[in-house]
């Protein structure tokens, strides 16, 4: 029974640690790359954490650093957050990303969708 289970998953029964992951590895390349071409469910799930580190990365100093290394695990994407992002952001409120629809998927006919950074 999922009774007060609030979590959204991939898929029905994917394990948490495999699915914690994707995520992360999918806001890293999304973080050094500023846009990836995804499912629209992935980049639903995807874009909190997102708005999550950019906010954190606004503010320089050690337990920053420390928290973006346990939500990242990416030297490139940590040093990007920590140099560009925090300060081209410093004065937005919130709403560092844009979902656009693409389409769908020649193979599987998934929706595919392409989330940026504003």
């Amino acid at each position: 029974m999922r009774h007060r289970k609030n979590k959204r998953k991939i898929k029905g029964k994917a394990t948490t640690g495999r699915e914690n992951l994707v995520y992360r590895n999918l806001a890293a390349s999304l973080l050094v790359n500023e846009k990836v071409k995804t499912t629209t469910k992935k980049a639903r799930l995807v874009q909190p954490l997102v708005e999550k580190i950019i906010t954190i990365s606004r503010q320089s100093d050690l337990s920053t650093k420390r928290r973006l290394h346990n939500m990242l695990r990416s030297k490139e994407a940590e040093k990007k957050v920590l140099t560009e992002l925090g300060k081209k952001y410093k004065d937005r409120k919130g709403g560092y990303t844009r979902i656009l629809k693409l389409g769908c998927r020649q193979g599987d006919g998934a929706e595919v969708v392409q989330i940026e950074l504003v």
